[in-house]
């Protein structure tokens, strides 16, 4: 990313992502070479963007109207960003989280230090408005939606929007082609930007699990991981438990929940052991060791989030008596991304949006975030968002 005179000091470079050249502060004006192609609509030399300048509280987040727009490398697209939804992914980075030990450097999730500036913004939905040398023109005009957990880069390194690269919290942003997924769908632009995170990690765990017409519990399913998840396993014909938060149940119900736990009043520890072909854990914490007693012989536990708690007991009596599988999933073949894109193209999912927010109100909407009081998604709107 670049940010023109008034950030840090002019032409001063900054720590790259792995693999990739440092990317100097520069000053809009001074900016002369542009895209390869264009759209019928005029770039602008800046733009809003919400700046992440270190680890830290929403005050580590400047909204900024002054940020030079991204050129692409010749295998990039520029797309103009419509709608991005807000992720656990986005605090998460932000404050430090991933970091396993308080005393070593705050890593983002490729378990590498952040480089700062960084603009966040995992989900993207958008148009194509410029190509690289090396993509089709044809592309320009596309409505596209972007991989969140994209292919490594040239070491080996893994590669996140709005963590190793820069994400969606703009009016524009950069990505390569072969990341941007053309999408034909009648949904709004706000809708499909709740998609790409979410809906992902949820497909591919579901996927990682070998989900099918089964019993299947789902942790924190009013979240926005868990709320995907459990229309996902609707389509697969599953049998689902839903652990909800207070006065959600209703909501998850509407979204295919056979069952509904309340996570507040019931008690994980009571339940009947033995009944679940596939447990699916967006949470972590206290509860595992209950959940893997919930597991039929040949279960399988697959998690993809521990908010609730990252450290956890097992008694391995659990696990190889029962010859359970235990399974972790983050990152995710090209098919798993191209298959929720099928399935919002067919009709068969549509993501569930709670709220949106302007850009500039994203302190707003990631306090609201964590507050955990919706279904669904929370989504931010820049200021050139199409019609």
């Amino acid at each position: 990313m670049s940010l023109p005179a008034g950030g840090p000091a002019t032409g001063t470079p900054q720590s790259a992502p792995p693999g990739q050249a440092p990317l100097p502060l520069l000053d809009p004006d001074q900016i002369t070479a542009g895209p390869t192609y264009t759209h019928d609509v005029d770039i602008p030399k800046a733009m809003t963007a919400v700046v992440l300048t270190g680890h830290g509280g929403t005050d580590r987040l400047e909204v900024r109207d002054d940020v030079a727009v991204p050129s692409p490398d010749p295998d990039q697209v520029l797309i103009r960003v419509s709608a991005a939804g807000v992720n656990n992914t986005d605090i998460n980075t932000r404050t430090g989280w991933y970091s396993r030990d308080e005393e070593e450097a705050q890593t983002a999730w490729s378990g590498k230090p952040l480089t700062f500036p960084r603009i966040q913004g995992a989900d993207c939905c958008g148009r194509i408005v410029a190509v690289g040398a090396h993509v089709d023109p044809a592309r320009v005009g596309q409505r596209v939606v972007v991989r969140t957990m994209q292919e490594p880069d040239a070491s080996g390194s893994p590669v996140t929007l709005g963590s190793e690269i820069d994400g969606a919290f703009a009016e524009y942003v950069v990505t390569r082609s072969t990341e941007a997924f053309s999408i034909d769908s009648p949904l709004d632009d706000t809708i499909l930007g709740a998609l790409p995170c979410s809906y992902s990690t949820a497909e591919g765990l579901l996927q990682r699990a070998g989900l099918r017409d089964e019993r299947v519990l789902i942790t924190g399913a009013s979240g926005g991981v868990g709320s995907a998840a459990v229309m996902l396993a609707r389509l697969r014909g599953a049998h689902i438990t839903a652990v909800v938060g207070p006065g959600k149940a209703d909501q998850v119900r509407a979204l295919g929940a056979d069952v509904i736990l309340d996570r507040d009043s019931a008690d994980l520890d009571d339940l009947p052991a033995n009944t679940m072909d596939v447990v699916l854990d967006v949470v972590g914490g206290d509860s595992f060791p209950a959940l893997l007693q919930a597991l039929r012989p040949r279960g399988r536990y697959a998690v993809c989030g521990a908010v609730g708690g990252a450290h956890v007991d097992l008694d391995l009596r659990d696990l190889y008596l029962k010859d359970l599988s235990l399974l972790g999933a983050t990152f995710h073949d090209r098919s798993v991304f191209a298959d929720l894109v099928r399935h919002v193209e067919s009709g068969a999912l549509t993501p569930i949006v709670a709220a949106t927010y302007p850009l500039a109100d994203i302190a707003t909407a990631q306090q609201t975030f964590s507050r955990h009081e919706h279904v669904g998604k929370l989504v931010l709107v820049p200021p050139t968002s199409p019609d």
